[in-house]
């Protein structure tokens, strides 16, 4: 195991006290911050370290020389004002927070834990102003928190940290000209402009242009410097600093990765065959000790240099691992049944992408957009199979959605991949558009439902049922296992008339769910994946099917027997297939990977209710009851009683009260 070391606060303390030139002790105090950041990532088994690196020169600045947030208190009306709308950046924020004695090491050893730092910035976090996960939302938000302070005569600095790659999202573009008209004097964007997205540059996604031209034609004061150089970032204040009639904006010209000699842009994509490997995700062992080194050589001169003794760091106590795959203290399960390992192979995702390029050899009029994930949505494989036939959309779902719908008008068939709560909220009046106009269109919606948990709420898409299912001609899917997911793909291309919106976890199957011999998808029709007598519970997708299963198993141990059903239509349910299906039971059971309301719960209720089949049963609505946990997925599992353990109780107290 990879030994993980972090700087203790009180070596941040000594170079503060130190008598260092600024742009030294600002650069020393930089580093610091990512190596710190580096180890937190790594413990933590995911982050963002490009775009942490490449912002974190800037925010190490603004802390040491602009914000008085510290000194007039966290909850002074009168405080200025930071947050980041990119948001990936976060892991960095933190690690500036901490060596500020903002957040104590318990919590920065806490990345993506239950309790913890959330994976994207959340407000219930000290030193955190603004949530953030869907890109484009902050220049807004930073708009009303100055429009604010000039409406109840507050001080303090309102300072926006913006991507180059979300300024392709429109709602920036709509605050920009807005806050110009009101006049927000002070308000700041401070873009960090590294030039990549999540794997390609911007200019191969959608280029931006001459920013500077862009930005100063929505009348704000336009600045550009290197964003690395501290000196030069405080010319650019200082020059903004004397406008007053308008709000400021700094165009800062960055690396991402900045700081690791190995992740730095262009040399980092060079590397990657065109590709930016260090987005996302956890360094594997031997680059991670290599960036490590890099980091404490170079502090380890800088503080030679300045007449300092050598950096001390203390190594993280290592989180225990049982052999079930979950932390020491988050209960896998009850019995002598144990949670089976991951299986990494198989990714449903991974499965359906597959199946597109097979279907796009069948269907010259397929067609896929992506809004800059192709990678992680799978279907990179289609664009390089069908290059004529992808269209990179960038950071801006509602221009995509949108565009699917002229092209479904003139007779190719799009489909549109984004994360499940990107596209299916915040393009939810464009689909709904394109939907009222009868032709069809599929919605790949990746990263549906509570897993993983790591990246926290604003990524977790637990309302798109709801949001999309209410739709007459619309059909909501979720696969259980990649030969469901082919399946879905071929019926939705092939054979369905309605639009389809299709649920797809972006993680590795807990376990290779296997249905029956000969299984066919057949419209509101599912299939039995385990026997019992006592009750039935309907579920749907990888990770909700494995925890019913092992529910199963662990009530089987009990001398109870529930029979387990996959039901991939979310919104479309066959009343005389579900007769047959619950004919035997009192008891019916459904768990949701959604919010209670709206799921396949609510649809299950429904046809029991116009069937008459209610009238002698029960049915229990298990879901994920209000905001979605942060954490590992055992530790999300559990805290909302989703795991197979916790639903072999749930399932049991019905059951009970009515004997």
């Amino acid at each position: 195991m990879v030994k993980i070391d972090f700087i203790p606060a009180g070596e941040f303390g000594r170079v503060r006290s130190a008598a260092l030139e600024r742009s030294a002790r600002l650069a020393l105090l930089a580093d610091m911050c990512r190596l710190n950041t580096l180890s937190e990532v790594k413990r933590a088994g995911s982050g963002h370290l490009g775009s942490s690196f490449s912002a974190m020169d800037i925010v190490v600045w603004l802390y040491d020389q602009h914000l008085n947030t510290l000194a007039v208190g966290l909850d002074s009306l009168d405080r200025d004002v930071y947050f980041s709308s990119k948001g990936h950046d976060v892991p960095g924020l933190y690690a500036v927070l901490f060596s500020l004695g903002v957040l104590p090491l318990e919590k920065l050893l806490s990345l993506r834990r239950l309790g913890g730092l959330d994976g994207h910035p959340d407000i219930g976090i000290p030193g955190v102003e603004a949530n953030s996960g869907s890109l484009g939302m902050g220049i807004s938000k930073g708009k009303g928190i100055a429009w604010a302070k000039r409406q109840r005569g507050a001080g303090g600095r309102v300072i926006v940290m913006t991507g180059d790659g979300e300024l392709q999202e429109g709602q920036n573009f709509e605050a920009l000209q807005s806050a110009h008209h009101l006049g927000l004097t002070n308000l700041t964007v401070i873009v960090d402009h590294n030039k990549l997205q999540s794997d390609k540059e911007v200019c191969e996604i959608i280029d931006l242009g001459n920013l500077d031209q862009k930005l100063g034609s929505f009348g704000w004061a336009v600045a550009r410097c290197d964003g690395h150089d501290f000196a030069a970032l405080e010319a650019a204040w200082t020059e903004l600093d004397q406008v007053r009639d308008r709000p400021k904006l700094i165009l800062a010209d960055t690396l991402k990765g900045r700081g690791v000699s190995f992740m730095e842009h262009p040399a980092a994509l060079k590397a990657g065959g065109g590709l930016y490997r260090w987005h996302a995700g956890a360094p594997p062992d031997e680059p991670f000790e290599a960036a490590h080194r890099e980091l404490v050589e170079r502090i380890n001169r800088r503080l030679a240099e300045a007449g300092l003794g050598p950096l001390r760091v203390e190594t993280a106590e290592p989180e225990v691992v049982s052999a079930s795959g979950s932390l020491v203290g988050e209960p896998a399960s009850l019995g002598r049944v144990a949670r089976p390992a991951p299986v990494s192979d198989e990714f449903v995702a991974e499965a359906f992408g597959q199946a597109l390029v097979s279907l796009g050899a069948q269907r010259p009029d397929l067609v896929v957009l992506d809004g800059d994930l192709a990678a992680d949505c799978r279907v990179r494989n289609f664009e390089l199979a069908y290059p004529e036939r992808f269209l990179e959309n960038g950071i801006a779902e509602q221009d995509m959605v949108s565009t699917a719908g002229g092209l479904a008008r003139h007779g190719l068939l799009p489909v549109v991949n984004s994360f499940a709560s990107f596209l299916a909220s915040r393009a939810n009046e464009q689909i709904y558009n394109n939907a009222t106009e009868k032709s069809k269109i599929i919605y790949a919606m990746h990263y549906a439902g509570l897993i993983p948990a790591g990246p926290g709420k604003s990524h977790q898409s637990i309302r798109d049922i709801s949001l999309l299912g209410a739709l007459p001609n619309m059909l909501v899917l979720q696969p259980c296992n990649a030969e469901e997911a082919r399946q879905i793909a071929d019926y939705c291309v092939n054979v369905a008339d309605a639009n389809c919106a299709v649920r797809l976890n972006i993680g590795p199957s807990p376990r290779r769910i296997e249905l029956p011999a000969g299984y066919q998808v057949q419209v509101g029709r599912g299939a039995v994946l385990a026997d019992g007598a006592q009750g039935v519970v309907f579920g749907y997708g990888p990770v909700m099917l494995h925890e019913a299963l092992l529910a199963h198993e662990i009530l089987a141990e009990r001398g109870f027997g529930l029979r387990v059903v996959d039901l991939p239509w979310l919104n479309r349910v066959d009343n005389d297939w579900l007769a047959s299906i619950v004919a035997p039971y009192d008891e019916v059971f459904v768990i949701d990977d959604h919010s209670p309301v709206g799921g396949l719960g609510d649809a299950i209720l429904n046809a029991l209710a116009q069937t008459g089949l209610l009238s002698n049963r029960r049915l229990t609505k298990i879901a994920v009851e209000g905001y979605p946990a942060c954490g590992t997925p055992a530790q999300a599992l559990r805290y909302h009683r989703l795991d197979g353990a916790s639903l072999a109780d749930r399932i049991l107290v019905p059951v009970r009260a009515s004997a």
